[in-house]
């Protein structure tokens, strides 16, 4: 999905909710419990809310390494070595590489510096065949598999008139292929936000209000959506709690893996933290707002 520069502009100067002024300045404090009174779209992340990956990432890499004829790989060093290197590849090109490097050339880069941070000496020709491997097959559906709730609280959405979309720090293979390639589609999911495209990244206030500027040409209604007429759906407290909230975003997490610890801190600063997202719709039910 394509993104404009001049409507990135007339998004910062959109005029910022009471909500989103309540809780501009709120960080590392308790975020007050509020409940919608209406939603008509939903935004929702990929990876580990709709989405979930298959495998690890050393069974990956060391495969993909292995099939090449590198040997002698330390898998206990792969995790670590892909954390610096991604980290690094963030920091350097930001939004995936942005308008400066293809999502390829951007995953090149990162997928080789693994290798070296893990001690991995390798040819330019095989760092080639590694990457074209790995690259290969994160963008097949070896690797990925929808969780089973996200068809059934999608088709729920349309029942009831919400506008679904896509809002993830990511690049578009996404969008082009693996969500497709899981049975989600532009029915499902009507628009689709990436940081690749935008530019810019979650939490920036900017993404959340680009999000609603594509999902209201969803709705049947030509009157804006307001930030507090949307729900957002993430895993991530930074990022899709607190960005959504300061943006005057509703937003609940995704406790998808049994993190006790961690989702025990999201709670306690005021998070609404769920493990599925059946459980949406029951605080949906219990907030008792309007639908549509």
């Amino acid at each position: 999905m394509s993104y404009c520069p001049p409507l990135l502009r007339s998004l910062s100067r959109q005029k910022v909710t009471p909500l989103a002024t309540t809780f501009a300045r709120r960080s590392m404090g308790t975020w007050p419990k509020v409940r919608p009174k209406r939603v008509k779209m939903i935004t929702m992340d990929v990876t580990g809310t709709i989405v979930s990956f298959r495998g690890s990432l050393e069974e990956h890499y060391l495969g993909a390494a292995e099939k090449c004829g590198i040997e002698g790989v330390d898998g206990s060093k792969i995790n670590e070595a892909f954390g610096r290197a991604y980290s690094e590849t963030c920091d350097r090109y930001p939004c995936f590489g942005g308008d400066d490097l293809t999502a390829k050339q951007w995953w090149k880069e990162c997928v080789v510096n693994s290798f070296r941070y893990a001690g991995v000496e390798m040819s330019e020709h095989q760092e080639d065949l590694v990457f074209q491997r790995i690259y290969s097959r994160f963008g097949s559906n070896i690797c990925y598999e929808l969780f089973p709730d996200a068809i059934p609280f999608l088709k729920w959405a349309r029942r009831h008139g919400l506008v679904c979309g896509v809002l993830s720090n990511a690049d578009e293979r996404y969008g082009d292929s693996i969500l497709p390639m899981l049975g989600l589609t532009h029915d499902d999911l009507q628009f689709q936000c990436f940081s690749k495209d935008l530019k810019i990244e979650k939490p920036d206030a900017r993404v959340f209000m680009a999000a609603i500027k594509h999902g209201e040409e969803f709705l049947p209604s030509s009157e804006p959506c307001d930030p507090s007429e949307v729900l957002h759906i993430g895993n991530d407290f930074a990022k899709d709690f607190e960005g959504a909230r300061r943006t005057g975003i509703h937003a609940v997490l995704l406790d998808r893996y049994n993190e006790t610890d961690r989702a025990g801190e999201w709670r306690r600063r005021g998070a609404p933290v769920f493990t599925d997202l059946l459980d949406v719709l029951e605080f949906l039910g219990r907030s008792d707002c309007q639908l549509g």
